[in-house]
């Protein structure tokens, strides 16, 4: 069985979409399992469902507004570049109303319900596709793999978004008594799962670069050496999971076939700029076509 896995990324998921886009409608490839984390749990199952017409229009065009109920960001673009600072007056007022992180994004759960739809779920439910988004348990300290023939559309779609939600800046959920963030906290790259389910091809899709030596520039403010040391720890796990991939691969004797991002996309995954991601899209399209020249259509 042919797997395909989908890394986080936030608004780079883009890169993967264009990727994804090549090679099921250019390469013709078959997959029977689709797993994703954080923005790549918004991607498998659309691309499991053959809808990803309707998934690059509404990737390509979402804003930060269409994801944050309340954010605890303020962007301003000067130019060509996206400065970031903390809204000091939606984080006192999550604050004040006892919250537990400094923004909501229950914009994003009601644009999944919108984006995938119960047709599609019906359709999946239906066929032999295995269609997983992981999430993270911060009550247990655990990772968890939710299955689409296991979960009601509501609880699934519930699971699609707990999975993008990087806490403290985005909902921190509670489902079934337990406290639910990010997949990629305890999963960048899920390729475990998919071998688990008997993937005998994996292709990965890493929405960042084979290697990373850059150097950022300083801090402005407490918000961003936050946001770095987000990063930082992100990127630390990342390297962990592809490695731990890459290896079980190699045990089990399971092809995994990686797709690197050719640069660092962005320093902030959370800035949603509707130009800057379309053109993600065709690059990661573009980028599929250089490391699959030989890519022939199946008969």
């Amino acid at each position: 069985m042919n797997a395909l896995v989908i890394s986080g990324g936030g608004s780079k998921g883009a890169f993967a979409g264009g990727i994804g886009q090549y090679l099921l409608n250019h390469c013709c490839r078959k997959y029977d399992i689709f797993v994703g984390t954080s923005a790549g749990s918004l991607l498998a199952p659309m691309l499991a469902a053959g809808q990803l017409e309707r998934l690059k229009k509404v990737y390509t065009s979402i804003r930060h507004r269409d994801i944050f109920s309340t954010s605890p960001f303020i962007i301003q673009k000067r130019g060509n570049v996206c400065i970031t600072r903390i809204n000091h007056f939606n984080t006192l007022k999550m604050f004040l109303k006892g919250k537990k992180t400094f923004g909501e994004t229950k914009k994003l759960r009601k644009l999944i319900r919108k984006t995938f739809t119960r047709d599609d779920y019906n359709y999946l439910r239906d066929s032999d596709k295995q269609v997983v988004v992981t999430v993270s348990n911060l009550s247990c300290n655990s990772v968890e793999y939710k299955s689409i023939h296991e979960w009601e559309y509501e609880d699934f779609c519930d699971w699609m978004w707990i999975s993008t939600n990087i806490v403290p800046f985005m909902s921190l959920v509670k489902k079934d008594g337990f406290e639910y963030a990010d997949g990629g906290f305890g999963n960048f790259l899920p390729v475990h799962p998919a071998i688990e389910l008997g993937a005998s091809s994996v292709d990965a899709i890493v929405l960042r670069p084979q290697n990373k030596m850059v150097k950022s520039l300083p801090s402005r403010n407490a918000f961003n050496v936050l946001l770095k040391s987000f990063d930082f720890m992100l990127n630390q796990i990342a390297s962990d999971d592809i490695l731990i991939g890459l290896l079980e691969g190699q045990n089990r004797k399971v092809e995994v076939n990686c797709y690197y991002t050719p640069r660092i996309l962005t320093e902030n995954s959370f800035i949603f700029d509707p130009d800057e991601i379309s053109s993600w899209w065709e690059e990661g399209y573009e980028y599929a076509q250089k490391v699959l020249p030989k890519c022939f259509q199946a008969g």
